[in-house]
């Protein structure tokens, strides 16, 4: 679902209403810098409402979320963006999955009991501390037609922004500089789940253009003074955080794509999994009532199926 708007930033009043839960490009007038912004409101906290997670395992998931769809959005073919971490802490493994129609879905495996060792401290612990040694990866799925592409990287830092600052540099050589945030507001009905992501690149210099060093290093600084609560704040605009940061010199907000909390699961896909299962095995599936339950690992969502639901796929 694409809702195309170019918008120009010309002061620090917003002249749409406030967006949430939206990717858009963003264009420096005359800077040789491109750059994207994210905004997640209900759509994060739906992801992470789904399980009971601890505090700092909800806010790795929703840097990842942010993460998969500051880059995702930017595709320009149909598919999927999955971006990964999984190392040996107490968090085993993270995941977010992005959709190009929008769509986005996350889950995390954990040990609570080591997640609460690593959070007796008094800072939220980062990436490095929750994931321990372990790989960050992106893969990109472009459907059944096309092979799979995946780059892995080590985890660099205590955050998923700096993993991704070091894919970029390490696989395709482009700087780049990534903020993610995640936080809790209080609205009527409770405190709700947001999160928020930017990122810079740098476009390399050439004959016409000549060097972006001077550039690169003026944006840099710039960027540098984002906050994380900017970020995550309900009140202020996409349209307002942009001229805090590159008011002097224009910018513009560039081809906003809503974004949902989507998961792709199905009783027909579950009872098309079960299916693969030796008839053995799905016996001693069976619970008690005669059903057979299964739990997306996304959504949370129980689905009880019949045998003959299973075996009516395998016809």
């Amino acid at each position: 679902m694409t809702s195309p708007k170019d918008l120009a930033v010309t002061d620090h009043a917003p002249h749409t209403p406030i967006s949430d839960d939206l990717a858009a490009a963003f264009q420096i007038e005359g800077w040789p810098v491109r750059g994207r912004l994210v905004r997640l409101g209900a759509t994060i906290d739906k992801i992470l409402a789904a399980h009971a997670y601890p505090e700092p395992v909800a806010a790795l998931l929703g840097e990842a979320c942010a993460l998969a769809a500051l880059i995702g959005s930017s595709l320009k073919f149909e598919g999927r963006l999955l971006v990964q971490a999984q190392g040996d802490g107490p968090v085993r493994y993270v995941v977010a999955d992005y959709g190009t129609d929008g769509s986005l879905r996350g889950y995390c495996r954990y040990d609570e009991a080591e997640v609460a060792e690593a959070s007796s401290g008094f800072a939220r612990p980062g990436a490095r501390s929750l994931l321990g040694q372990g790989v960050f990866i992106m893969t990109l799925d472009r459907g059944p037609d096309f092979e799979r592409t995946q780059g892995i990287t080590p985890i660099e830092g205590e955050s998923l922004s700096l993993a991704a600052e070091h894919y970029f540099q390490q696989s395709e050589q482009v700087p780049t500089k990534v903020r993610l945030a995640v936080g809790q507001v209080q609205t009527e009905t409770g405190s709700q789940w947001r999160a928020g992501g930017a990122m810079i690149q740098i476009i390399a210099g050439d004959d016409a253009r000549g060097s972006t060093e001077e550039v690169w290093d003026r944006t840099r600084a710039l960027f540098g003074t984002l906050g994380d609560d900017e970020l995550v704040d309900p009140t202020i605009s996409p349209e307002t955080l942009l001229f805090r940061l590159f008011h002097e010199d224009g910018v513009r907000l560039e081809g906003a794509r809503e974004l949902t909390a989507v998961c792709r699961c199905s009783r027909g896909r579950i009872a098309s999994v079960l299916a693969s299962f030796d008839p053995a095995e799905r016996v001693e599936m069976l619970e008690d009532d005669g059903k057979i339950r299964v739990t997306c690992e996304y959504c949370a969502t129980v689905y009880a199926l019949d045998p003959d639901e299973v075996v009516a796929e395998q016809i």
